[in-house]
């Protein structure tokens, strides 16, 4: 956490700032010519809050210990996701599924150029540049009873329904669970595609966690479960305080548009996380008349002005621009790739 930030203000710029950082990585990896591309789930846990951005068909779900099942991830899956596809087409891109030739078609949607089958990813460089980085992000506040929250790739939710993905593993520790989950995914129909998992118990200040099976070394698991646990408060006027609050899960935010101009407008909090003259994206320092507002040309700016920031230095306005289909990306190439 910043310094120069309260808890609360840090909480309120995440979303905000899990844009910018997964805009500024896909820029860098095209800026390295690298061109396979990955899906994030990025989880970020602070006190009874969770903040998750996500970019692709991994999965992110939490059970409150109070039941039921909230969905913390989007899928980006062009072939169940609507509104992706009428993005991209309205970007330039086209949307259909292979053809092998005749006028036969096979397999999911994709996006053409490149073949992808998601809407959103970071690093695939070998796609137009209307598959986007700009990421899902939802927070969530849990009660002090705490939740179990599971992260897992595409493989896993091929398989198993999120609650059968809980059901399977209940009353296990958070790493026993957790291969427990890819174990039964892996054996449906012989599935073989990505099958990675991780699970976190989130729990009360009185609750142990849950005992091993068996005597076990210290290895990831342990190392994930400690990095996650709510880490103690500085006094008892902050437990107290946070006693007081109401004590039940709560949604906080939640925002799944793919342009920047909606993403990093000026209603979020800029805090001093996000300085005037700074690059809203890639946080490179600005002189005062070289920044170009992300309004800039929008065609529905409402109540804001062209020179109203935050601004973006001219290499992510570039980025934007061929984003949202307003200029050609000569940067990437057409490929038939996955």
């Amino acid at each position: 956490m910043p310094s120069d930030l309260n808890r609360d203000e840090w909480v309120a710029a995440l979303p905000r700032a899990f844009v910018a950082g997964f805009v500024k990585t896909d820029k860098e990896l095209q800026e390295r010519a690298q061109t396979s591309g990955t899906t994030v789930t990025f989880v970020i846990i602070e006190g009874w809050v969770i903040s998750v951005a996500s970019v692709g068909d991994s999965r992110c779900i939490l059970e409150p210990a109070e039941g039921g099942v909230y969905y913390l991830s989007a899928d980006h899956r062009l072939e169940i996701n609507e509104e992706e596809r009428l993005r991209i087409t309205a970007s330039g891109g086209e949307v259909g599924r292979l053809n092998t030739g005749g006028g036969a078609e096979i397999g999911p949607l994709r996006c053409w150029p490149g073949g992808l089958c998601l809407s959103r990813s970071i690093g695939d460089m070998d796609v137009g540049e209307f598959i986007v980085p700009v990421p899902y992000v939802k927070q969530m506040k849990l009660s002090s009873a705490g939740g179990r929250l599971i992260i897992s790739s595409d493989g896993v939710w091929d398989a198993l329904s999120a609650e059968t993905a809980l059901d399977c593993c209940r009353g296990m520790a958070p790493d026993a669970a957790a291969a427990q989950i890819v174990k039964d995914a892996v054996g449906h129909k012989g599935l073989r595609d990505d099958t990675t998992c991780i699970v976190i118990d989130i729990l009360p200040h009185d609750k142990l966690p849950v005992p091993l099976p068996q005597p076990k070394k210290q290895g990831k698991g342990v190392l994930f479960k400690s990095m996650f646990r709510k880490k103690p408060c500085d006094s008892s006027s902050n437990v107290e305080k946070e006693y007081i609050e109401p004590d039940m899960v709560e949604e906080l935010f939640e925002e799944g548009s793919a342009s920047l101009s909606e993403r990093l407008d000026s209603k979020y909090p800029l805090c001093n996380m996000f300085k005037l003259f700074m690059c809203a994206v890639c946080q490179v320092e600005i002189k005062p008349g070289e920044g170009i507002s992300i309004h800039s040309g929008s065609s529905n700016p409402g109540k804001l002005r062209p020179w109203d920031g935050p601004f973006l230095c001219s290499s992510c306005q570039e980025k934007r621009d061929a984003m949202e289909g307003k200029r050609p990306s000569g940067r990437r190439c057409d490929s038939d790739s996955d």
